[in-house]
């Protein structure tokens, strides 16, 4: 029955809502601008570090302009479908940077049809479109739009960003459980959050508080499975 409620208990979707922006909060109202096509942008390039949140970001922005208009998002920047471009289009593409010689052939075409057609494109890359090792139209065309660095949250704000995060999700954190996550998990936010959910449905599955001895136990139980 446990294994039946985890299996059931699917984590929260990426949202605009649910990120916790940090120092990105400039960046998250710009997405949602864009998402209502709020602005006369064509573009934004999300650009930072892994595990800033930067693919949270591109699901989340897409399930806000679906809402509206047809939204499409590739994980993949090798591996973008066909399109239908209109003027309802919304397209968000990830690892941009690494998109061989026909993905980018590709996406300079989509950005030129979005621009037309009153379209928007949302990409993410580790590096600025200055840096992006890109064919230069393509560069250009991204250079042109909104860029903004995704910045990690820094450690001394997570401890209140989990703690923030829980109420939202309907229970209590307690420090202790808080500083054992950030000393045996990995410290990035979108891990922590995730692994903050996983033991979310743990407790609910156990009928348990959320303790430091379920985290340490339920800690081990994971270690143990991988081995």
């Amino acid at each position: 029955m446990e294994q039946l409620v985890l299996d059931l208990a699917s984590p929260r979707p990426p949202t605009l809502e649910n990120f916790l922006p940090g120092r990105n909060a400039e960046a998250l109202g710009a997405l949602a601008r864009f998402a209502e096509a709020d602005t006369g942008e064509t573009s934004i390039v999300l650009w930072g570090a892994p595990g800033a949140g930067k693919s949270h970001l591109l699901r989340a922005v897409v399930s806000r302009a679906a809402e509206t208009r047809s939204a499409i998002y590739y994980p993949d920047s090798n591996a973008l479908g066909v399109a239908l471009v209109g003027t309802t289009a919304f397209l968000a593409v990830d690892d941009v940077d690494a998109a061989d010689a026909d993905a980018q052939a590709q996406l300079f075409t989509l950005y030129n049809e979005l621009a037309e057609a009153g379209g928007r494109l949302v990409v993410a890359a580790a590096l600025p479109p200055a840096r992006m090792p890109l064919r230069d139209d393509l560069r250009t065309r991204l250079s042109a739009g909104l860029i903004y660095e995704i910045v990690p949250m820094a450690d001394a704000d997570k401890p209140a960003a989990l703690a923030a995060y829980a109420r939202a999700c309907g229970f209590e954190l307690a420090d202790d459980v808080i500083a054992y996550l950030l000393a045996h998990g990995r410290r990035d936010m979108p891990s922590l959050l995730a692994l903050l959910s996983a033991l979310d449905r743990r407790a609910l599955a156990t009928k348990r508080a959320v303790t430091v001895p379920l985290l340490r136990t339920w800690l081990l139980s994971r270690e143990s499975t991988a081995n």
